[in-house]
């Protein structure tokens, strides 16, 4: 399997922790690309119609693409199966949001230029990301260092947010129980290998 990666994403983090903890990370070549909403990598594009990373291309040659759809694969590699659990689902997509909302106020911040920023958008992202932080502190993930599928993008999305964001977000500041599931994880090789 090959996939295509940036190291800085967020979603291909939360695919890359997840391939380490199903124990399949040694079966995926990753190639990295550096793709942005205004230029795109042919490659990509011929894998992925929508341009986007990270993109599973199988060794069949079908593609897979989405996080939580090459996720979802992964974990059916290791043969674990999941049925029904619509709360973990929740705190899937709560986690996939948030990434969006991180990801998109970063390219506003960062990759636009600065005469065309708009700042009422920028602030509703951020808006976003404080919600969704405020909703994980309300239902954490467990800080008993344990990493399970609902939780790998809320591993990815704190890390990013430590990335990209680590003084103009200062997620910790009122959410002790995320900063201590963050704590406890931050040992695990699926996580410690995956930070870019």
């Amino acid at each position: 399997m090959k996939l295509f990666y940036a190291p800085a994403s967020p979603f291909v983090r939360k695919v890359l922790i997840a391939a380490h903890e199903y124990g399949v990370a040694g079966r995926i070549e990753t190639v990295a690309v550096a793709v942005s909403p205004v230029s795109g990598v042919d490659a990509v594009n011929d894998a992925n119609p929508l341009g986007k990373i990270p993109a599973l291309v199988l060794d069949n040659g079908e593609t897979l693409y989405d996080s939580r759809v090459i996720v979802a694969y992964l974990a059916s590699l290791a043969g674990v199966r999941r049925m029904g659990d619509w709360a973990g689902d929740t705190r899937i997509a709560l986690a996939d949001g948030l990434m969006d909302a991180a990801v998109l106020l970063r390219y506003e911040t960062f990759l636009r230029p600065a005469q065309y920023r708009w700042a009422e958008w920028s602030e509703g992202q951020r808006s976003k990301i404080h919600r969704a932080l405020d909703a994980l502190e309300a239902a954490p993930p467990p800080a008993d260092g344990s990493l399970r599928l609902p939780d790998f993008g809320v591993a990815a999305a704190l890390g990013y947010l430590d990335l990209r964001f680590a003084e103009d977000i200062p997620w910790r500041d009122g959410r002790p129980q995320l900063a201590a599931f963050l704590a406890a994880i931050a040992e695990r090789p699926s996580f410690k290998l995956t930070a870019a």
